[in-house]
Protein backbone atom coordinates (compact mmCIF):
# COMPACT_ATOMS: atom_id res chain seq x y z
CA UNK A 1 0.00 0.00 0.00
CA UNK A 2 1.17 3.48 -1.04
CA UNK A 3 1.90 5.29 2.41
CA UNK A 4 -0.29 8.39 2.82
CA UNK A 5 2.26 10.69 4.34
CA UNK A 6 4.60 9.95 0.68
CA UNK A 7 1.79 10.67 -0.59
CA UNK A 8 1.27 14.14 0.51
CA UNK A 9 4.44 15.08 0.46
CA UNK A 10 4.54 14.05 -3.25
CA UNK A 11 1.52 16.54 -4.00
CA UNK A 12 3.29 19.28 -2.30
CA UNK A 13 6.37 19.06 -3.98
CA UNK A 14 4.36 18.88 -7.22
CA UNK A 15 2.59 21.97 -6.55
CA UNK A 16 6.03 23.54 -5.37
CA UNK A 17 7.26 22.43 -9.05
CA UNK A 18 3.96 23.55 -10.77
CA UNK A 19 4.41 27.65 -10.21
CA UNK A 20 1.58 30.09 -9.94
CA UNK A 21 -1.16 30.18 -11.82
CA UNK A 22 -1.50 31.80 -15.21
CA UNK A 23 -3.65 33.68 -17.16
CA UNK A 24 -3.93 33.74 -21.24
CA UNK A 25 -4.03 37.00 -23.09
CA UNK A 26 -4.35 35.78 -26.63
CA UNK A 27 -5.92 38.47 -29.24
CA UNK A 28 -5.68 39.20 -32.85
CA UNK A 29 -3.95 42.93 -32.96
CA UNK A 30 -4.81 45.67 -35.77
CA UNK A 31 -4.07 49.18 -37.01
CA UNK A 32 -5.55 51.51 -37.60
CA UNK A 33 -5.97 51.59 -41.69
CA UNK A 34 -7.06 47.84 -41.35
CA UNK A 35 -3.75 45.90 -41.69
CA UNK A 36 -2.54 43.40 -39.11
CA UNK A 37 0.25 44.24 -36.71
CA UNK A 38 3.76 42.72 -36.81
CA UNK A 39 6.46 43.58 -34.01
CA UNK A 40 7.10 43.10 -30.39
CA UNK A 41 5.75 43.91 -27.17
CA UNK A 42 7.50 44.37 -24.13
CA UNK A 43 6.05 43.52 -20.63
CA UNK A 44 7.94 44.42 -17.72
CA UNK A 45 6.41 44.27 -14.15
CA UNK A 46 8.22 45.08 -10.72
CA UNK A 47 8.42 42.33 -7.61
CA UNK A 48 5.16 41.42 -6.14
CA UNK A 49 3.80 38.06 -4.48
CA UNK A 50 1.06 36.20 -6.51
CA UNK A 51 -2.15 34.87 -4.91
CA UNK A 52 -0.59 31.54 -4.12
CA UNK A 53 2.40 33.44 -2.30
CA UNK A 54 4.63 32.75 -5.29
CA UNK A 55 7.52 35.97 -5.36
CA UNK A 56 7.19 37.40 -8.72
CA UNK A 57 10.47 39.06 -9.20
CA UNK A 58 10.66 42.36 -11.22
CA UNK A 59 11.78 41.32 -14.71
CA UNK A 60 10.29 41.93 -18.43
CA UNK A 61 9.63 39.67 -21.06
CA UNK A 62 9.40 40.13 -25.15
CA UNK A 63 6.80 38.79 -26.92
CA UNK A 64 6.53 38.28 -30.71
CA UNK A 65 3.46 39.40 -33.03
CA UNK A 66 3.50 38.17 -36.05
CA UNK A 67 0.36 39.04 -38.28
CA UNK A 68 -1.78 40.10 -35.60
CA UNK A 69 -1.71 37.27 -33.43
CA UNK A 70 -0.61 37.62 -29.92
CA UNK A 71 -0.47 34.98 -27.30
CA UNK A 72 1.19 35.44 -23.88
CA UNK A 73 0.61 33.86 -20.26
CA UNK A 74 1.08 36.17 -17.45
CA UNK A 75 0.46 35.68 -13.58
CA UNK A 76 -2.81 37.42 -12.29
CA UNK A 77 -1.44 40.63 -10.78
CA UNK A 78 -5.66 41.90 -9.68
CA UNK A 79 -5.41 38.89 -6.70
CA UNK A 80 -1.79 40.04 -6.10
CA UNK A 81 -1.05 41.22 -2.69
CA UNK A 82 -0.50 44.50 -3.17
CA UNK A 83 -1.65 46.28 -6.81
CA UNK A 84 0.59 45.90 -9.40
CA UNK A 85 0.23 46.85 -13.21
CA UNK A 86 2.25 44.76 -16.32
CA UNK A 87 4.01 48.05 -18.26
CA UNK A 88 3.28 47.40 -22.09
CA UNK A 89 5.46 48.69 -24.41
CA UNK A 90 4.50 47.86 -28.56
CA UNK A 91 7.09 48.30 -30.98
CA UNK A 92 6.97 48.27 -34.83
CA UNK A 93 8.50 49.24 -37.79
CA UNK A 94 12.04 49.92 -35.68
CA UNK A 95 10.37 52.45 -33.20
CA UNK A 96 8.49 52.67 -30.25
CA UNK A 97 4.77 53.04 -31.43
CA UNK A 98 3.00 53.33 -27.64
CA UNK A 99 2.66 52.26 -23.92
CA UNK A 100 -0.18 51.15 -21.61
CA UNK A 101 -0.68 49.34 -18.48
CA UNK A 102 -2.19 45.53 -18.29
CA UNK A 103 -4.05 44.50 -14.51
CA UNK A 104 -4.28 40.61 -15.24
CA UNK A 105 -6.73 38.87 -13.58
CA UNK A 106 -7.05 35.33 -12.76
CA UNK A 107 -8.96 33.89 -15.55
CA UNK A 108 -9.27 29.91 -16.72
CA UNK A 109 -10.47 31.24 -19.99
CA UNK A 110 -8.24 32.91 -22.42
CA UNK A 111 -8.74 37.20 -22.23
CA UNK A 112 -8.66 39.57 -25.19
CA UNK A 113 -6.01 42.70 -25.12
CA UNK A 114 -9.34 44.80 -24.02
CA UNK A 115 -10.00 42.49 -20.88
CA UNK A 116 -6.99 43.76 -19.37
CA UNK A 117 -6.14 47.03 -20.50
CA UNK A 118 -6.20 50.06 -17.92
CA UNK A 119 -4.50 53.17 -16.82
CA UNK A 120 -2.43 53.10 -13.78
CA UNK A 121 -3.12 54.83 -10.97
CA UNK A 122 -0.83 57.72 -9.27
CA UNK A 123 1.08 56.47 -6.19
CA UNK A 124 0.61 52.35 -7.46
CA UNK A 125 3.49 50.13 -7.32
CA UNK A 126 4.74 49.93 -10.95
CA UNK A 127 3.08 53.53 -12.04
CA UNK A 128 5.12 53.97 -15.24
CA UNK A 129 3.53 57.74 -15.64
CA UNK A 130 1.16 56.26 -19.12
CA UNK A 131 -1.90 58.60 -19.08
CA UNK A 132 -1.92 60.00 -15.54
CA UNK A 133 -1.46 62.91 -16.37
CA UNK A 134 1.39 65.68 -15.62
CA UNK A 135 4.28 64.61 -13.49
CA UNK A 136 5.84 67.19 -10.95
CA UNK A 137 9.51 68.44 -11.63
CA UNK A 138 10.57 67.50 -8.01
CA UNK A 139 8.60 63.93 -8.28
CA UNK A 140 11.67 63.65 -10.96
CA UNK A 141 14.71 62.26 -9.04
CA UNK A 142 17.92 65.06 -9.98
CA UNK A 143 15.62 67.15 -12.44
CA UNK A 144 15.43 70.28 -10.43
CA UNK A 145 19.41 69.68 -9.78
CA UNK A 146 20.01 69.45 -13.30
CA UNK A 147 17.73 71.73 -14.53
CA UNK A 148 19.73 74.29 -12.53
CA UNK A 149 23.08 73.32 -13.78
CA UNK A 150 21.91 73.92 -17.36
CA UNK A 151 22.90 77.51 -19.23
CA UNK A 152 19.42 79.55 -19.46
CA UNK A 153 18.90 82.65 -22.11
CA UNK A 154 20.11 85.56 -21.28
CA UNK A 155 18.65 88.76 -22.11
CA UNK A 156 20.82 89.46 -25.15
CA UNK A 157 19.83 85.75 -26.70
CA UNK A 158 18.24 86.19 -30.44
CA UNK A 159 17.99 83.85 -32.88
CA UNK A 160 19.98 83.73 -35.98
CA UNK A 161 23.48 84.67 -33.92
CA UNK A 162 26.24 83.41 -32.58
CA UNK A 163 26.01 81.98 -29.41
CA UNK A 164 28.80 83.28 -26.15
CA UNK A 165 28.15 82.66 -22.28
CA UNK A 166 28.13 85.79 -20.43
CA UNK A 167 30.12 86.34 -17.19
CA UNK A 168 26.67 85.31 -15.67
CA UNK A 169 26.52 81.79 -17.55
CA UNK A 170 23.46 82.55 -19.07
CA UNK A 171 23.58 82.45 -23.37
CA UNK A 172 23.82 85.61 -24.80
CA UNK A 173 24.13 86.56 -28.41
CA UNK A 174 27.12 87.83 -29.90
CA UNK A 175 26.45 91.67 -31.52
CA UNK A 176 27.85 93.44 -34.36
CA UNK A 177 28.29 93.27 -37.83
CA UNK A 178 28.06 90.10 -40.19
CA UNK A 179 31.24 90.63 -41.05
CA UNK A 180 32.37 90.76 -38.01
CA UNK A 181 34.64 88.74 -36.07
CA UNK A 182 33.85 87.09 -32.78
CA UNK A 183 36.48 86.94 -30.30
CA UNK A 184 37.18 83.88 -27.45
CA UNK A 185 35.71 86.38 -24.73
CA UNK A 186 32.67 86.85 -26.82
CA UNK A 187 33.05 90.68 -27.67
CA UNK A 188 32.79 91.21 -31.69
CA UNK A 189 34.58 93.47 -33.94
CA UNK A 190 36.10 93.77 -37.74
CA UNK A 191 38.80 91.22 -38.53
CA UNK A 192 41.87 92.78 -37.51
CA UNK A 193 42.82 96.33 -35.50
CA UNK A 194 43.37 97.76 -39.34
CA UNK A 195 43.23 96.04 -42.38
CA UNK A 196 46.92 95.61 -44.52
CA UNK A 197 47.56 97.58 -47.16
CA UNK A 198 49.55 97.01 -50.18
CA UNK A 199 50.57 98.91 -53.69
CA UNK A 200 50.29 96.91 -56.27
CA UNK A 201 51.63 98.14 -59.90
CA UNK A 202 53.13 101.14 -58.64
CA UNK A 203 55.28 102.62 -61.56
CA UNK A 204 59.14 103.88 -59.87
CA UNK A 205 59.80 107.43 -60.36
CA UNK A 206 62.82 108.26 -62.35
CA UNK A 207 64.55 108.62 -65.76
CA UNK A 208 64.88 105.35 -67.86
CA UNK A 209 67.82 106.14 -70.22
CA UNK A 210 70.47 103.08 -69.48
CA UNK A 211 72.49 105.28 -67.28
CA UNK A 212 70.36 106.43 -64.16
CA UNK A 213 69.97 103.61 -61.60
CA UNK A 214 68.06 105.03 -59.03
CA UNK A 215 64.13 105.47 -59.20
CA UNK A 216 61.76 106.16 -55.65
CA UNK A 217 58.67 104.58 -54.79
CA UNK A 218 55.50 105.65 -53.20
CA UNK A 219 56.02 104.47 -50.27
CA UNK A 220 58.30 103.06 -48.01
CA UNK A 221 57.69 99.28 -48.35
CA UNK A 222 57.32 97.78 -44.69
CA UNK A 223 58.67 94.90 -44.27
CA UNK A 224 61.08 95.87 -47.01
CA UNK A 225 61.51 92.07 -48.05
CA UNK A 226 57.54 92.53 -49.11
CA UNK A 227 58.74 94.59 -51.69
CA UNK A 228 58.71 93.08 -55.64
CA UNK A 229 60.17 95.23 -58.48
CA UNK A 230 59.22 93.69 -62.06
CA UNK A 231 61.35 94.96 -65.10
CA UNK A 232 59.53 94.29 -68.46
CA UNK A 233 57.71 91.29 -66.31
CA UNK A 234 60.77 89.45 -64.80
CA UNK A 235 61.18 89.84 -60.79
CA UNK A 236 64.20 91.41 -59.80
CA UNK A 237 66.30 89.75 -57.11
CA UNK A 238 66.90 91.65 -53.97
CA UNK A 239 70.77 92.32 -53.22
CA UNK A 240 71.54 91.33 -56.65
CA UNK A 241 69.99 93.16 -58.96
CA UNK A 242 68.77 96.08 -56.45
CA UNK A 243 69.24 97.92 -53.01
CA UNK A 244 66.39 99.48 -51.31
CA UNK A 245 66.57 102.15 -48.81
CA UNK A 246 63.40 103.91 -47.42
CA UNK A 247 61.95 104.56 -50.78
CA UNK A 248 64.67 104.51 -52.91
CA UNK A 249 65.70 101.25 -55.24
CA UNK A 250 69.12 101.31 -56.54
CA UNK A 251 69.90 98.95 -59.20
CA UNK A 252 73.31 97.46 -59.80
CA UNK A 253 75.07 98.62 -62.83
CA UNK A 254 74.58 94.71 -64.76
CA UNK A 255 70.91 95.21 -63.91
CA UNK A 256 70.36 99.28 -64.64
CA UNK A 257 67.06 99.48 -66.42
CA UNK A 258 67.26 100.82 -70.19
CA UNK A 259 65.35 102.98 -72.68
CA UNK A 260 62.29 101.11 -73.59
CA UNK A 261 62.13 99.43 -70.27
CA UNK A 262 59.13 98.69 -67.79
CA UNK A 263 59.58 98.57 -64.04
CA UNK A 264 56.52 98.11 -61.77
CA UNK A 265 57.01 97.21 -57.97
CA UNK A 266 54.67 95.67 -55.53
CA UNK A 267 54.75 96.17 -52.03
CA UNK A 268 53.13 96.11 -48.44
CA UNK A 269 52.72 99.29 -46.35
CA UNK A 270 53.43 100.04 -42.61
CA UNK A 271 49.92 99.82 -41.34
CA UNK A 272 50.46 96.08 -41.94
CA UNK A 273 52.94 95.39 -39.72
CA UNK A 274 50.85 96.38 -36.83
CA UNK A 275 47.16 94.64 -38.33
CA UNK A 276 46.06 91.88 -36.62
CA UNK A 277 44.43 90.09 -39.30
CA UNK A 278 42.19 87.18 -38.91
CA UNK A 279 44.80 85.09 -40.61
CA UNK A 280 48.42 86.37 -39.94
CA UNK A 281 49.81 83.61 -42.19
CA UNK A 282 50.02 82.52 -45.71
CA UNK A 283 46.44 80.54 -46.28
CA UNK A 284 46.68 78.01 -48.90
CA UNK A 285 43.37 78.56 -50.18
CA UNK A 286 43.56 75.55 -53.38
CA UNK A 287 46.40 73.21 -54.70
CA UNK A 288 46.21 70.49 -57.19
CA UNK A 289 46.35 69.07 -60.87
CA UNK A 290 43.40 69.80 -63.18
CA UNK A 291 42.10 68.08 -65.98
CA UNK A 292 43.03 67.59 -69.71
CA UNK A 293 40.81 68.06 -73.18
CA UNK A 294 41.48 67.74 -76.69
CA UNK A 295 38.33 69.90 -77.75
CA UNK A 296 38.25 72.98 -79.19
CA UNK A 297 35.89 74.99 -76.53
CA UNK A 298 37.52 76.77 -73.96
CA UNK A 299 36.18 74.39 -71.17
CA UNK A 300 37.14 74.31 -67.56
CA UNK A 301 40.34 72.14 -66.67
CA UNK A 302 40.51 73.34 -62.68
CA UNK A 303 38.88 75.62 -60.27
CA UNK A 304 39.32 77.13 -57.22
CA UNK A 305 36.18 78.43 -55.06
CA UNK A 306 36.93 81.28 -52.65
CA UNK A 307 34.23 81.12 -49.82
CA UNK A 308 31.85 84.16 -48.64
CA UNK A 309 33.47 86.34 -46.28
CA UNK A 310 37.25 85.00 -46.74
CA UNK A 311 38.79 87.80 -48.22
CA UNK A 312 39.08 91.49 -46.94
CA UNK A 313 40.10 94.73 -48.41
CA UNK A 314 44.28 94.66 -47.68
CA UNK A 315 44.43 91.05 -48.82
CA UNK A 316 46.52 89.57 -51.60
CA UNK A 317 45.79 86.53 -53.70
CA UNK A 318 48.62 84.86 -55.48
CA UNK A 319 47.60 82.37 -58.29
CA UNK A 320 50.25 80.00 -59.67
CA UNK A 321 49.87 77.43 -63.14
CA UNK A 322 51.29 75.37 -64.99
CA UNK A 323 49.94 74.14 -68.26
CA UNK A 324 51.18 71.48 -70.45
CA UNK A 325 50.82 70.54 -74.23
CA UNK A 326 50.60 66.62 -76.27
CA UNK A 327 51.30 67.05 -79.93
CA UNK A 328 52.24 69.37 -82.53
CA UNK A 329 49.13 69.94 -84.51
CA UNK A 330 47.68 72.44 -82.80
CA UNK A 331 48.34 75.65 -80.53
CA UNK A 332 46.25 76.36 -77.92
CA UNK A 333 44.63 79.00 -75.72
CA UNK A 334 44.48 79.13 -71.83
CA UNK A 335 42.71 81.38 -69.52
CA UNK A 336 42.56 82.37 -66.14
CA UNK A 337 39.80 84.04 -64.93
CA UNK A 338 38.85 85.81 -61.34
CA UNK A 339 35.09 85.25 -61.31
CA UNK A 340 33.73 86.70 -64.74
CA UNK A 341 36.41 88.97 -65.05
CA UNK A 342 39.51 87.23 -67.39
CA UNK A 343 42.82 88.30 -65.34
CA UNK A 344 45.30 86.29 -67.82
CA UNK A 345 44.86 84.80 -71.55
CA UNK A 346 47.44 83.28 -73.39
CA UNK A 347 47.47 81.74 -77.27
CA UNK A 348 50.30 79.11 -77.69
CA UNK A 349 51.73 77.85 -80.56
CA UNK A 350 52.00 74.52 -81.93
CA UNK A 351 55.64 73.92 -80.70
CA UNK A 352 54.50 75.20 -77.01
CA UNK A 353 55.40 71.76 -74.87
CA UNK A 354 54.76 73.70 -71.88
CA UNK A 355 53.12 77.10 -70.20
CA UNK A 356 53.55 78.59 -66.85
CA UNK A 357 52.96 82.15 -65.04
CA UNK A 358 51.69 83.35 -61.89
CA UNK A 359 49.08 87.00 -60.97
CA UNK A 360 48.82 88.61 -57.81
CA UNK A 361 44.90 90.00 -56.99
CA UNK A 362 44.81 92.94 -54.79
CA UNK A 363 41.83 93.03 -52.78
CA UNK A 364 40.33 96.59 -53.04
CA UNK A 365 37.54 97.74 -50.69
CA UNK A 366 35.47 98.11 -53.49
CA UNK A 367 37.10 95.59 -56.60
CA UNK A 368 40.41 94.01 -57.55
CA UNK A 369 43.49 94.80 -58.76
CA UNK A 370 45.53 92.51 -60.80
CA UNK A 371 49.24 91.98 -62.06
CA UNK A 372 50.86 88.76 -63.53
CA UNK A 373 53.53 87.38 -66.15
CA UNK A 374 53.46 84.13 -68.16
CA UNK A 375 55.26 82.22 -70.79
CA UNK A 376 56.19 79.44 -72.57
CA UNK A 377 58.65 77.05 -74.08
CA UNK A 378 58.37 79.40 -77.22
CA UNK A 379 55.84 81.82 -76.13
CA UNK A 380 57.33 84.36 -75.05
CA UNK A 381 57.16 86.53 -71.45
CA UNK A 382 54.22 88.88 -71.02
CA UNK A 383 53.27 90.68 -68.23
CA UNK A 384 49.63 92.22 -67.83
CA UNK A 385 48.25 94.80 -65.22
CA UNK A 386 44.55 94.58 -64.72
CA UNK A 387 41.57 95.59 -62.48
CA UNK A 388 38.03 94.69 -61.54
CA UNK A 389 34.76 96.07 -60.09
CA UNK A 390 32.87 94.74 -57.79
CA UNK A 391 33.21 93.23 -54.11
CA UNK A 392 34.85 89.80 -53.05
CA UNK A 393 33.14 89.30 -49.29
CA UNK A 394 30.19 87.22 -51.64
CA UNK A 395 32.86 84.49 -52.39
CA UNK A 396 33.91 84.26 -56.29
CA UNK A 397 35.74 81.05 -58.21
CA UNK A 398 39.10 81.73 -59.73
CA UNK A 399 38.81 79.11 -62.67
CA UNK A 400 41.60 77.87 -65.14
CA UNK A 401 40.44 76.47 -68.58
CA UNK A 402 41.94 75.77 -71.96
CA UNK A 403 41.00 74.41 -75.22
CA UNK A 404 42.85 73.51 -78.66
CA UNK A 405 43.00 75.24 -82.32
CA UNK A 406 42.11 71.82 -83.86
CA UNK A 407 41.34 68.35 -82.65
CA UNK A 408 44.17 66.07 -82.20
CA UNK A 409 46.27 67.36 -79.58
CA UNK A 410 45.72 67.75 -76.18
CA UNK A 411 46.51 70.16 -73.40
CA UNK A 412 46.18 69.28 -69.48
CA UNK A 413 46.11 71.78 -66.51
CA UNK A 414 49.67 70.08 -64.67
CA UNK A 415 49.04 72.00 -61.75
CA UNK A 416 47.80 75.19 -60.20
CA UNK A 417 48.10 76.80 -56.53
CA UNK A 418 45.90 79.44 -55.15
CA UNK A 419 47.68 81.29 -51.80
CA UNK A 420 45.88 84.31 -49.88
CA UNK A 421 48.13 86.70 -47.97
CA UNK A 422 46.49 88.86 -45.26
Amino acid sequence: MFPRSLFTATLLAWSALAGPPLTTIQDVLYKADGTRFNGTLTISWNSFQAVDSSAIVMQSTTVKVVDGNLRVQLVPTTTSSSPVYYSVTYNSDGRVQFQENWAVPASAQPLRVRDVRTLATSGSSNDTGVGTGPVAESDVVGLIADLGARPVKGPGFAAGRVAVVSPLGTIESAAGNASDCVRVDGSSGPCGAQPPSFVDGDAPAGIVDGANASFTLSAAPVPTSSLAVYRNGMLQKAGQDFTLTGTTIQFVAAAIPQPGDTLLASYRLSDAVTASPLFSSPQVLCSGTGTATGGTTLISLGSCVVPAGLLAAGDRVEIRFDFAHQGTVSGFTLEIDWGSTSLARRDAGASDALVSGRADAAILAAGTQFNGQSWGSVLPLAATVSSATGANDAGLTIDFKGKLGQAGDMVTLSHYTVVRFP
